[in-house]
């Protein structure tokens, strides 16, 4: 015999059962009043969250550069030159600064020019950079210009032209090379490629004239240069008004 039989127990009947309708408990009410906020909280920050993680990833992806065919947040090459330019400046600067001090002692002894002296100048830069007061004067311009390595350059190169003994020649053959011809120094003079692989060849055997294309390269540079703007300067102009005046008043 059926054990279900003898207990009286009867199966449900699920296909003609009712459906409650009947209010809820509130214990139960709030179970699924908490249940279905926590569901809905849950599928709200899922949906949030796949919009964050989505924007995210929007705002780290590089946009292309309208200007070069790289892909970046920010255009490449326009950074490197403005990394370059700030360089340059610096070294500028730099330069500058490590010249200031040196100029001002080794400045060359000469007497206070004249007005006519001042005014030779704007004939021709030989008549300049002959006249040691003129050079003092362009130099303190060139400082201006960050520039006064090109004159300290040539001022060296003429003081080794003076030099007799040999120890003497290769040790300051070798000291300009390392502050005007080394690519790794601050005060690099401008100087093509043909030029400083003269440069090279003859620093093994170095001699007075060592640097002598090197030197009318830079002479050049600053005639071309350096010298047009040195006469519509300010400080060339006061000096010859100023020397004008005082030879007026006299």
């Amino acid at each position: 015999m059926c054990l279900r039989k003898r207990s009286g127990y009867r199966p449900p009947d699920l296909i003609n059962a009712k459906i409650y309708t009947g209010p809820i408990p509130a214990e139960r009410g709030g179970e699924l009043a908490m249940g279905g906020g926590r569901s809905e909280t849950s599928a709200l920050s899922g949906t949030g969250g796949g919009r964050d993680m989505t924007t995210t990833q929007n705002s780290q992806r590089p946009n292309a550069c309208c200007f070069c065919w790289c892909c970046c947040c920010s255009c490449s090459c326009l950074t490197v030159r403005n990394e370059e330019e700030r360089r340059r400046r610096s070294r500028r600067k730099r330069i500058s600064q490590d010249t200031k001090m040196e100029t001002i002692l080794n400045c060359e002894a000469c007497t206070k020019p004249s007005a006519d002296e001042m005014r030779l100048w704007s004939q021709s830069f030989d008549k300049l950079m002959k006249n040691p007061a003129g050079r003092n004067i362009f130099r303190e311009f060139l400082r201006t210009e960050y520039s006064e390595e090109n004159m300290l350059f040539w001022l060296a190169c003429e003081d080794l032209k003076q030099e007799i003994n040999k120890s003497c020649v290769e040790e300051k053959a070798r000291s300009i090379y390392e502050d005007y011809i080394s690519i790794l120094s601050p005060k690099e003079v401008s100087l093509d490629a043909r030029v400083r692989e003269v440069i090279n060849k003859k620093m093994q055997e170095p001699s007075p004239h060592t640097f002598e294309d090197a030197q009318l390269q830079i002479y050049t540079l600053m005639h071309r240069d350096s010298y047009p703007r040195f006469l519509s300067s300010t400080i060339y102009k006061s000096l010859v008004h100023g020397g004008s005046r005082t030879s007026s008043e006299s």
